[in-house]
């Protein structure tokens, strides 16, 4: 029975590890497949068969000898800033229709109905989580979830496993990313920002044309329920807004891996 050289092993294992390292870094930081529900061997299996599947496909994997180099170790934190920055950019479709949902609860009075988010860990609004929830189902439908995984393959093609890849203007971009973040939450609430302020203005009127109200009593259901109504109208245009932002998602990722 031959037996494989020192070289051959080394060779044979750098080609699974070094793409191993990316895949499992993407799966720890994008959502649904990183979240805290599910457990740490499911991810890492779902590592592991990605890494096994993708394998024969991928380019040639650079051979490092020294398993203790600063080279090597160089490159395994190359491949885990690549995986990451992939799933944050993932990450950011979900987290708009959060950060949407804290914007509405505040301004309906709704702000201190929170629960904890299974996918997090933290404390979110109602609203943030019923947003969370349909974005997870449409993207899941949509087939979102084989997308990714097939930009995280062609990621080893267009950033090969090697020094070159991550880049200042690939990171400075990332950290950008935060006016999208805000800025698509905004306009998505606007309508009901600008709503909410036409019903604050008619409840002063209200209150200067009759003093004797308790505009504290009236204020607070009207405005719950008016937002309650308002939400509702949203969420007819729910997968227009879903749309325009898995677009712009898959724009910013394609843009951000297609960087010379």
């Amino acid at each position: 029975m031959p037996l494989l050289t020192d070289a051959e092993l080394t060779a044979y294992i750098g080609t699974f590890l070094w793409p191993f390292f990316r895949i499992g870094a993407f799966f720890m930081a994008a959502p649904i497949f990183g979240a805290n529900f599910v457990p740490m061997p499911v991810r890492i299996g779902l590592a592991f068969v990605t890494t096994l599947l993708l394998m024969p496909l991928l380019p040639p994997v650079p051979v490092v000898m020294d398993a203790l180099s600063p080279q090597t170790w160089l490159l395994v934190a190359q491949q885990l800033l690549i995986g990451i920055s992939l799933g944050f950019i993932v990450q950011l479709l979900f987290q708009v229709f959060i950060i949407f949902g804290q914007i509405v609860a505040m301004q309906i009075g709704m702000g201190m109905a929170q629960m904890a988010d299974p996918s997090s860990g933290v404390n979110v609004t109602v609203l943030s989580q019923y947003g969370l929830i349909m974005t997870n189902l449409v993207f899941l439908a949509a087939g979102g979830h084989l997308v990714i995984i097939h930009t995280l393959a062609e990621s080893f093609t267009v950033i090969p496993v090697g020094w070159e890849g991550m880049t200042r203007e690939r990171a400075w971009i990332l950290a950008n990313q935060g006016t999208w973040l805000f800025a698509g939450a905004l306009l998505m609430a606007l309508p009901i920002i600008i709503a909410k302020l036409v019903v604050n203005i008619a409840l002063g009127v209200v209150t200067r044309a009759a003093p004797q109200l308790n505009i504290f009593v009236i204020g607070f259901p009207v405005m719950m329920m008016l937002g309650l109504l308002e939400l509702w109208i949203w969420s007819t245009e729910y997968l227009f807004h879903f749309d325009r932002m898995a677009r712009d998602m898959f724009e910013l990722l394609r843009y951000w891996l297609e960087l010379s």
